[in-house]
């Protein structure tokens, strides 16, 4: 559903905004959610911001009178001048040894530095730590690098350099969280200026939250999503048969000679049941019914299959889903609208498991099954979207509209893909056509909430946040119960009005009308962790991890607590803290 969580653009940084929003902690100030941090921060970018891999104090070392360095130092001279001069001295010529790549030999002056500063001169003693430190790094001895730095952070808590080269050690020594800590604090020490440090931070988040829900998610308890969410996934499917409503003679054969019987089921077909229990929003027994139907061999095997497949997706048991799609689409005496709408399904799954490719191939083998099925190129533009080929997006959405004119969701993307192409690609006579398509839409097709929903997304984009208000409340009113909308229209508040108070309490009545409602508790705790409520934000991202409809969210969810965490330890070692809203 293109509206139910924020549409970001691809950047091309490569450090995902959901990421930086929370380990920054900055106010949001972007619509639906996306914080434009990095874009923002690459405009202020400082000169010599990148990593350097010369010791400390390289380029100045301590003067004699002479104007020369002063003597002394392992290796001659006459070792005159006071303790700490001596220190420096040993120090410059372990930097020269550094330059000249022999580490060993700088490895001893360094050590001999740190023998003769004397202890109270902790700024120096620090740094000829972190330049032996930067020695050892070049000799690949992880153990020693963490060693020095955390002799160095401990004379100098706030000292840049030695926490960064700890990080990127505990990095090569696994230690994912402790170095996610170091970088945290080097983030909000460097002010988020240097890439060096932010990409490591995002790349560590994303190791972390792989690692914690491929264990989660192979652990988990099946959820069922809420009724309006159920309802969402269907309306998005208009060729579909195990979608449409039950047909009073959708009966078995040999029922319907029954003299007198009702109009109701009976529960010799489990197929046939299942589908009044969806009906009847009992959705907790459609499983067990389509079971009965595929263990019985029953007539309607293939459709049971297929509805089985679609509530375990839903659930998000991706694993039960794949070999019941599978043997529909392989069924090629099966109706073929089944197949196309299982390789659709096995498609969208492919996607959700970044595999992109194998998604790809499904879309493409359902058009050429089903060459006129409006549901193939409508969730193919969906696919499109994703990644980022926007011209064959609007092309299937095109054949969609083209093969049903009255898909107002297929026109309403359609309308928000070449939006998105125009912002992206800074073309306002093209944004503004976008803008005119938006307003023929929702003209047009004034029942669609998802027209509303996607052209208030571009209303914020465009800074019109009035209406984009506007907006969201026609998809309130046409969809009281779909909590999303609430979600959104609670963010627009903070960018618009910047009234936090509207904005958590439009979040909150998200929760309470939909407490499955994951975007809601990840967007809350977003918005906890930039008002500095730490143990709030990771009780919230908490919630959200629970109701991850695949291992891909759950992933993202997990780096965002993590991201949280990490901020209440360096608040807790270095009193540090990121700006909160």
């Amino acid at each position: 559903m293109a509206a139910s969580k924020p549409v970001e653009p691809q950047s091309g940084t490569g450090l995902p905004r959901w990421q930086l929003a929370l380990l920054i902690g900055t106010p949001i100030v972007l619509g639906v959610g996306a914080v434009y941090l990095w874009n923002r921060s690459r405009t202020k970018e400082r000169k010599g911001t990148g990593e350097r891999k010369t010791p400390e104090g390289s380029a100045s070392p301590v003067q004699g009178q002479d104007g020369g360095p002063r003597s002394g130092g392992p290796g001659g001279g006459l070792n005159q001048g006071s303790p700490l001069d001596r220190a420096q001295s040993a120090k410059n010529k372990g930097n020269k040894y550094f330059k000249a790549g022999k580490y060993e030999n700088a490895i001893q002056c360094y050590t001999e530095a740190i023998a003769l500063c004397p202890t109270e001169q902790k700024a120096d003693l620090s740094t000829f730590y972190q330049n032996r430190a930067a020695a050892y790094e070049q000799l690949m001895k992880w153990t020693e690098v963490v060693q020095d730095c955390s002799q160095a952070v401990e004379l100098n808590p706030r000292y840049v350099k030695a926490l960064f080269r700890r990080a990127k050690s505990l990095e090569k020594l696994d230690n994912k969280k402790e170095c996610l800590e170091d970088v945290t604090a080097v983030c909000i020490l460097e002010a988020f200026q240097n890439q060096h440090s932010m990409l490591l931070a995002d790349k560590v988040l994303k190791q972390l939250g792989k690692e914690k829900a491929k264990e989660k998610y192979k652990n988990r308890e099946p959820m069922m999503p809420s009724p309006q969410f159920i309802k969402s996934y269907f309306s998005s499917f208009t060729d579909d048969i195990i979608s449409q409503p039950l047909q009073k003679g959708e009966k078995k054969d040999e029922d319907k000679d029954k003299e007198g019987e009702a109009a109701e089921v009976t529960e010799s077909s489990g197929y046939l049941k299942a589908k009044q229990y969806m009906e009847e929003e009992n959705y907790d027994k459609i499983i067990s019914e389509c079971t009965k139907e595929i263990e019985s061999g029953g007539r309607y095997t293939a459709e049971a299959l297929l509805l089985r497949a679609t509530f375990y997706l839903l659930i998000g048991n991706a694993a039960a889903a794949q070999p019941d799609l599978d043997r529909v689409i392989n069924m090629h005496d099966a109706n073929v609208k089944l197949r196309a709408n299982a390789l659709i399904k096995r498609g969208s799954m492919y996607m959700q498991q970044q595999q992109p490719l194998l998604s790809t191939q499904d879309f493409n083998m359902a058009a050429e099954i089903d060459t006129r099925n409006p549901d193939v190129y409508h969730h193919r533009g969906q696919l499109k979207i994703l990644l980022d080929q926007v011209d064959e997006a609007v092309g299937d959405f095109d054949q969609c509209i083209l093969l049903r004119p009255d898909s107002a969701l297929a026109q309403a993307q359609k309308c928000f893909a070449l939006y998105r192409q125009a912002y992206t690609g800074n073309n306002p006579a093209q944004v503004q056509t976008a803008m005119d398509g938006f307003e023929d839409v929702i003209r047009r097709f004034p029942k669609c909430a998802e027209g509303y929903a996607l052209y208030a997304q571009a209303l914020t984009d465009q800074q019109q946040f009035g209406k984009a208000d506007e907006m969201y409340d026609k998809c309130i009113e046409l969809e009281p119960d779909n909590a999303t909308t609430y979600v959104h229209k609670g963010l627009l508040q903070l960018q618009w009005k910047q009234d936090l108070d509207l904005g958590l309490e439009l979040i909150s009545k998200a929760i309470e009308i939909d407490n499955k409602c994951d975007f809601a508790y990840e967007t809350m705790g977003t918005i906890e962790v930039q008002r500095g409520n730490l143990d709030k934000a990771i009780e919230m991202f908490n919630k959200a991890i629970n109701l991850a409809k695949s291992e891909m969210e759950m992933a993202h969810l997990y780096s965002l607590c993590d991201a949280a965490y990490a901020q209440t330890e360096v608040a807790r070692k270095y009193g540090l803290k990121p700006p909160t809203l």
